[in-house]
């Protein structure tokens, strides 16, 4: 039987249902009952990961603490830049998907030396640290680029998934690629709602998908 994954969600909310959504797609299942019980806690609400990270480790902390107490065996929260406030959902003692960890290891495992990253700037500092963790380098927007990455974030928390914000991702990863990038990391949930694969002329690591399989593979007992 599959243990039963619990999701901290609602950063943003689209971010997290187009999440739910891989997870389904990537169960290898012959029915319902062959899917992975979600328990899914949406809340917009979680302050902002930027500005308040404390408030926002304690509400994550709480929330971890309801899924547990609703049944859930595994924990997994699709926003990299919440996983710098971590820490309160380890406390409740479930294991934790690290979406950072789980994401630079596929980054980085055809042996990529410098890796695009693109991100909010709290995303930036996990996977800096991440990858050099792998003897890996990142590549990183700065200046009015990193200003027109996060532009593009809040058009998408807004709803706004149309030509122009793609059109800007598509330009910022191109940046990284021109600046060496020999991979390039959507480490921000967004980003896939707006660049795909076809999109960056080398590979892009969707950490949304990276996390979703290992959700599956983790749940399903696979590893």
């Amino acid at each position: 039987m599959s243990k039963i994954l619990g999701v901290l969600g609602g950063m943003g909310p689209a971010a997290t249902v187009a999440f739910l959504a891989r997870v389904q797609a990537l169960t290898p299942a012959e029915g319902d009952a062959d899917h992975i019980r979600i328990i899914a806690d949406i809340n917009p609400q979680v302050p902002d990961r930027n500005r308040a990270p404390d408030a926002a480790e304690t509400t994550l902390g709480q929330m971890a603490m309801r899924l547990r107490d609703a049944g859930a065996q595994v924990l997994a929260m699709p926003c990299n830049t919440a996983h710098a406030q971590a820490a309160g959902i380890r406390k409740v003692g479930l294991p934790f998907i690290d979406m950072i960890a789980e994401t630079t290891e596929v980054a980085t495992a055809d042996g990529a030396k410098k890796i695009g990253v693109l991100a909010t700037p709290g995303g930036e500092a996990l996977y800096t640290k991440a990858l050099q963790g792998k003897g890996a380098k990142i590549v990183r927007l700065s200046g009015a680029a990193r200003e027109g990455f996060m532009a593009c974030v809040y058009a998408v928390k807004r709803g706004d998934v149309g030509e122009a914000p793609r059109a800007e991702m598509r330009r910022l990863a191109a940046l990284l690629v021109a600046g060496g990038a020999e991979a390039v990391i959507a480490g921000c949930t967004e980003v896939p709602l707006l660049l795909g694969a076809e999109d960056v002329s080398v590979p892009l690591i969707d950490s949304a998908e990276v996390l979703a399989q290992a959700c599956v593979d983790r749940c399903k007992q696979a590893k």
